[in-house]
């Protein structure tokens, strides 16, 4: 089964739906065909569970073996599956066969150390090929992988360590940070310094730090692994066996650790993949060179730079380093030396870019291979929607075509999105729900809202690569996700939509990311886009805070081009400098969108508090300028700015 024999048209019924997505699993290797395509059993009210889900019944595959044996049992061994690149500038092209080949001989050492079917890995590592080797050996010997991101705190990492019961942790030495050496092994330490089940820390060797060991508990990957033999015969699992558990991020209450199963993850995975990134002609698919940038841990590398792209054989690249280091046209060289076709980023890093190169992305970087360019992590604002497309698709007369993807941790791929071949593209719309899944905005007794009004955006059917639970907390994922509309059966997502009058669905963020002024409900992400239209600025976080007359008002957190505009005590000369900028973006709002949305308070800082996934934490930019207690910042991908914005913060107030 190809791609290009899928119809990527919406099944009409039911029964289509089943069969569509049995065809689409035919792009995996299964070693048993299974005999049931999907069991659902619906989520109870009376026992408070959610649905239980099941895809592919009675049929067995193993993850790795489609992800790099079958490429070079298919005679695409030499076909470069990685091409790496270090934040120092070191390099290295790892093909199919290498790739198996040390798949197979992280396999071994796991095996070595005791870890086997259903046991739990804990990887904390920044984005290296070990990374990707690591987490197939996992899936290889059937044993569940968590990734935490490598900035993460020891606190962060210490929970998910004890949750998960993890036996094992694997970490480095240090990793590469805007060009220094930063240490991560006493984060390891302190993680599983207390009550835990893991027997083994397992480090690579990165940065060549100082590091404190642990005799007979801390073990060199050089030493483990590379010593192993470069073979591996590996055994086919059932399709719903766990393959890796994803922690959400958030302000209050503990991350929840979703749980998603091999078969169908992995058959959404691939399948969407194509959809999205593949070049519309199976030939010429040889030539794609793949770049997600999202870090490893991240559910959109698990799906768009891991799963995906190496189920389908294609050449990716991975980069460790931060994207303005040693200087911000890092990724365009990057573009350029690999020749990459589809380029898959965060508007944080968009707006970010756009912060560096006010004048457009300067005309000595080759950007002509790419063909597509996509968007993730909450929605893009329209102006940075429009420099992405026409920046880095400078070479395409119209702009390259943008896939404004819309989906969750918990759905596992892609949910929304235009497609590539689509011929009109609105900025900073996600279009309609990719085929074989259903979607709906909705009130909160589930009736449709009409055009252009907000309501709840509802999967009402889901995918394979559904998150089947919560670690754990099976009760957690019926409260948090079926309970609202238990009797209608649907997955609330827990962002804020509207239809437009074509029908195409726009996101507004979170539904708790609405503020409520004089009874007029406005999106944070509406106010933002209307600030950072303005070229002094990087980035924007508008949050709700309380206000006597009008109930909430909107305050943003501006992080400005000019950062002689941040500080904590300005003198006379930069306050009038402050308060001349204040009005000016107050009067961008006003004239975008209505005097009701313009800002009461702008506060100048040097960064917005944001998840591993881009998304800005408002509820934390509201206890910020309140000084109430903070919710959780271990899930951050920034953590060190929320000391620099309490200051600011407790300033403005004294």
């Amino acid at each position: 089964m190809t791609t290009t024999e899928l119809d990527h048209h919406a099944p009409a019924s039911e029964a289509e739906r089943q069969e569509f997505w049995a065809r689409a699993a035919d792009l995996l290797d299964w070693e048993t065909r299974w005999h049931t395509t999907s069991q659902i059993v619906p989520a109870d009210s009376v026992a408070e569970r959610g649905p239980q889900i099941s895809w592919y019944l009675g049929g067995r595959l193993n993850a790795a073996v489609n992800c790099a044996d079958r490429h070079v049992a298919a005679g695409r061994g030499d076909k470069v599956a990685l091409y790496f690149e270090g934040e120092p500038g070191d390099r290295a092209a790892i093909t199919y066969a290498e790739l198996t080949a040390r798949i197979s001989q992280a396999a071994n050492a796991l095996t070595t150390l005791g870890i086997g079917k259903g046991d739990r890995v804990v990887i904390y590592l920044p984005v290296l090929v070990e990374t990707i080797v690591i987490t197939l050996a996992c899936a290889r010997i059937g044993a569940v992988h968590s990734l935490v991101f490598g900035g993460f705190s020891a606190e962060a990492l210490k929970f998910r360590v004890e949750d998960t019961g993890a036996k094992l942790l694997v970490t480095t030495d240090g990793q590469f940070r805007r060009g220094t050496a930063v240490p991560v092994k006493d984060n390891a330490d302190q993680a599983v310094a207390g009550d835990n089940n893991i027997e083994h820390v397992l480090v690579i060797k990165r940065t060549g730090n100082e590091i404190s060991w642990t005799e007979s508990r801390d073990l060199w990957w050089h030493e483990v692994v590379e010593t192993q033999p470069r073979e591996h015969q590996a055994e086919a699992f059932d399709a719903e066996t766990p393959l890796f558990i994803m922690y959400t991020s958030g302000t209050t209450g503990k991350p929840k650790g979703l749980v998603h199963t091999t078969g169908g993850y992995l058959t959404q995975a691939a399948y969407s993949h194509n959809l999205l990134f593949a070049h519309p002609e199976e030939s010429e698919r040889a030539q794609d060179v793949h770049w997600c940038t999202a870090d490893l841990a991240w559910v959109t590398a698990h799906t768009y730079e891991i799963y995906g792209p190496l189920s389908n054989g294609v050449t990716q690249v991975i980069y460790e380093g931060v994207p303005n280091a040693p200087h911000p046209g890092r990724h365009f060289e990057i573009i350029e030396r690999y020749q990459v076709t589809s380029y898959y980023t965060a508007p944080t890093l968009v707006r970010s870019l756009m912060g560096w190169f006010p004048d457009g992305i300067p005309g000595n970087y080759d950007l002509s291979s790419v063909r597509v360019a996509g968007t993730v992590g909450e929605a893009v604002n329209p102006e940075a929607w429009r420099w992405l497309r026409a920046q880095v698709g400078r070479d395409t007369p119209s702009g390259i075509p943008m896939v404004d993807t819309w989906w969750q941790s918990e759905s596992g791929a892609t949910i929304l999105s235009p497609r590539p071949s689509d011929t009109t593209f609105k900025p900073g719309c996600a279009s309609r729900a990719t085929p074989g899944v259903s979607v709906d905005i909705v009130d909160a007794s589930g009736t449709r809202v009409a055009p252009n009004e907000q309501g709840n955006i509802v999967i009402t059917q889901t995918g394979p690569a559904m998150a089947r639970t919560v670690w754990g907390d099976p009760h957690r994922y019926y409260t948090s996700y079926w309970q609202q509309y238990v009797q209608q059966g649907w997955f609330l997502a827990g962002d804020g939509a509207r239809f437009d009058e074509d029908g195409d669905i726009w996101i507004l963020g979170r539904t708790d990311d609405v503020i409520n002024i004089s009874g007029h409900r406005l999106s944070t992400i509406e106010i933002e886009s209307a600030l950072v239209t303005h070229p002094g600025v990087v980035e924007a976080g508008v949050c709700p805070t309380p206000d006597t007359k009008t109930g909430h008002a909107a305050t943003a957190f501006v992080v400005p081009l000019d950062q002689s505009l941040v500080a904590e005590n300005p003198d006379a000369a930069t306050r009038a400098r402050q308060e001349e900028f204040t009005a000016t973006l107050r009067a961008t709002v006003t004239e975008q969108i209505g005097p009701i949305a313009k800002p009461r308070d702008i506060v100048f800082v040097p960064d917005v508090p944001k998840t591993r996934s881009g998304k800005i934490m408002r509820r934390l930019l509201t206890q910020l300028f309140e000084g109430t207690t903070l919710g959780d910042t271990t899930s951050l991908q920034n953590e060190p700015c929320i000391p620099e914005l309490d200051a600011i913060c407790t300033a403005r107030r004294a």
